[in-house]
């Protein structure tokens, strides 16, 4: 085994070690493509699924194998036209029975951390749908909660302004300002230590580096 790939399957026993003591369960998988396969046999066929937004799962074929999977009721929020339908969509994916997402990071010791700017994201993994399943590149890993909260700063949050736009210091600077512009998207900082409802959450470490 390369001696990157080993570090990063010993990285994740670790972690996923901590998870458990956090009443989250952990999986590694080597690649996207068996993370793909872990997903689909996380989920029983005819379950309601929805997700947040997420490049880690847009970019690397999990919408894709979902969707074509043709087993599941699919609630995509991206169909709304309106903001009638898009208050409805919501309401479906809050009372779904899996909830998928990335983490801006995760730490070694088991912690995520995620910074939103509407807050719908971070909602549902607080609160809602019977199971989140969160994917995570081991790109996202880091020390700490304080390192995690830099990373999203700085290395999340301005490409994402950049992919979508957003008239923000970071998008142009690259780096943090610690802004209150009306295109912010780091309004809701949440930390999850722990998860309320055992096992309620599912973290899939994947050994590759995936998303922002």
């Amino acid at each position: 085994m390369a001696p990157k790939k080993q570090y990063y399957e010993n990285v994740a026993a670790t972690i996923i070690k901590n998870l458990e003591k956090r009443r989250m369960n952990g999986f590694y998988c080597a690649d996207k493509e068996s993370a793909i396969a872990k997903v689909l046999e996380l989920m029983p066929a005819g379950s309601s699924v929805g997700w947040g937004g997420s490049m880690t799962l847009k970019d690397n074929g999990f919408f894709d194998a979902i969707t074509g999977a043709n087993a599941y009721q699919i609630i995509d929020r991206d169909t709304a036209k309106t903001k009638e339908e898009e208050k409805k969509i919501y309401s479906e994916i809050c009372a779904a029975n899996f909830f998928l997402m990335s983490t801006n990071a995760i730490t070694l010791d088991g912690e995520l951390v995620n910074v939103d700017g509407r807050g719908n994201r971070v909602s549902f993994l607080c609160y809602g749908p019977d199971n989140v399943i969160v994917v995570a590149g081991m790109n996202k890993v880091v020390t700490d909660v304080e390192s995690g909260i830099k990373r999203v700063r700085n290395m999340a949050a301005p490409p994402n302004c950049v992919r979508l736009n957003k008239k923000t210091p970071c998008s142009v600077t690259g780096t943090c300002a610690d802004c209150f512009s009306p295109d912010c998207i780091c309004a809701q900082t949440v930390v999850t230590r722990l998860s309320f409802y055992p096992g309620r959450i599912n973290v899939i470490l994947v050994g590759e580096e995936l998303g922002y």
